[in-house]
């Protein structure tokens, strides 16, 4: 194995902590201690090969937490080298990342590595297994996961890797290997942009981290009842930005509850095939946008940089940071990048009724100027989407819509009954609003299964 590693070049600068790179190593002193008792015999070599059967088990072990944390089924070694395949981010499977395969001389060496991909698809353990007294390997390649729930690994990731997998080990030859990788460049990308839908950052070391956001609500813009402008003026927006078209920073704004941070949401999975991602930031995070920017604008991607509940006291700063971002830095914001951003006020900064006094009599300063400064920022947002407490008729078509989606039919409770019943529920329960609906039909359904 370690002969055929070694012919890697596009996809061969892995760490060495890598398990295929372990692997390797571990079948390079195999070769040597084969050797070795073959001389002096296998009863001479009883420690060595404990240790060897050691190392095994220890990368085996790392495969199981692998497949485990992705859901790997079936044969786990091809999986694994799938995993690979699909998150090296090298010049050929960046240059090809939402664009698929192009012309030129690196297409034949990312050739000569799928050759040597096809060869570790096939790799023989047997010899291995036989030396050290194990079925490690035979075990793995025939695999069956514990059923787990969703939330316990990443969906997302596993399908993808699944599917390609079962692709690959099929492929006739390298050229239908490298059609079936590019394929997938083209249609998801590479990388953790191109297996996840939206991403956290972390400081680490200095620097940032891009952390994926596993299992992300699946909601759909056609799962939210009501507010059908406010749906069409995002999609719209969203629509152009991913269509390479000009569009605008968004700003939802308007009462709690009433389904903003869920339009967002939906908007990445609406538009997810076509390149979209999101990231989501917190405002103690502002200072790092530079960072995020620059990690993520030469990504043949479209990034949201979400910031939810957006506000600021009158004594706090990081706005300033978030306008040079938006419009006036020196760098231009780039093109694959837009901010979306939820707040539950119009103008974001807290006012107070002093910053509407002209003048203040005492020292004449122009309060005006404070005025406009907190302004500026709202104003920088290209849309604006204003979401209100829905009306009683529209909260309780939301309620009956919700809760015919959810099971609960007009025999076991018709509409008047449902319509008395969230009346009574959104007095004591925070009024008029999507999120209310959706409590009181969770209360309901937890009600029906007691």
């Amino acid at each position: 194995m370690n002969d055929i590693v070694s012919k890697l070049l596009m996809y061969g600068d892995m760490d060495e902590s890598e398990i295929l790179m372990q692997l390797a190593k571990i079948y390079k002193d195999y070769k040597v201690l084969k050797e070795e008792c073959d001389i002096k015999g296998v009863s001479s070599c009883k420690n060595e090969i404990s240790n060897l059967r050691t190392s095994v088990y220890r990368e085996i072990k790392r495969l199981l937490v692998l497949a485990t944390d992705y859901g790997f089924d079936d044969n786990l070694w091809h999986n694994y080298l799938t995993f690979i395949l699909m998150t090296n981010e090298n010049p050929f499977s960046l240059t090809s990342e939402k664009v698929g395969a192009n012309v030129g001389s690196v297409n034949s060496i990312a050739k000569s590595d799928f050759q040597t991909f096809i060869e570790l698809f096939n790799f023989d353990f047997k010899p291995l297994e036989e030396f050290l007294d194990i079925d490690s390997f035979t075990f793995i390649s025939d695999y069956t996961a514990v059923r787990k729930k969703e939330l316990m690994y990443n969906l997302n990731v596993s399908e993808k890797v699944r599917a390609l997998s079962k692709k690959l080990a099929a492929a006739k030859d390298v050229d239908a290997f490298f059609i079936a990788v590019t394929d997938f460049y083209r249609d998801y990308g590479v990388g953790m942009f191109g297996l996840n839908k939206a991403f956290r950052i972390e400081e680490k070391l200095g620097g940032i981290e891009f952390v994926a956001i596993n299992n992300m609500d699946k909601v759909m813009l056609s799962d939210l009842i009501g507010y059908e402008i406010q749906k069409k003026k995002l999609t719209d927006n969203t629509l152009a930005f991913v269509s390479g078209k000009k569009a605008n920073n968004v700003l939802l704004f308007g009462d709690s509850g009433t389904g903003k941070s869920t339009a967002i949401k939906a908007i990445v999975n609406e538009f997810y095939d076509k390149g979209l991602r999101m990231i989501e930031i917190y405002k103690h995070q502002f200072k790092d946008l530079s960072k995020i920017i620059a990690a993520v604008k030469n990504r043949n991607y479209k990034f949201i940089i979400y910031m939810d509940d957006l506000s600021f006291e009158e004594f706090e700063v990081e706005y300033k940071f978030l306008k040079a971002v938006i419009e006036g830095g020196v760098e231009t914001k780039p093109e694959n990048i837009l901010i979306y951003a939820t707040s539950n006020r119009r103008h974001i900064v807290k006012e107070t009724w002093s910053d509407r006094d002209d003048v203040q009599v005492d020292n004449g300063i122009h309060k005006s100027d404070t005025m406009e400064e907190k302004l500026s920022l709202v104003n920088r947002f290209g849309v604006t989407i204003s979401y209100s407490k829905p009306t009683p008729k529209e909260f309780y078509d939301i309620v009956i819509g919700l809760a015919r989606r959810a099971g609960i039919t007009n025999d076991k409770m018709d509409d008047d009954t449902l319509k008395a019943e969230a009346n009574k529920w959104e007095l004591s329960h925070g009024g008029l609003s999507g999120r209310t609906a959706t409590q009181f039909v969770n209360y309901l359904l937890g009600m029906m299964d007691l």
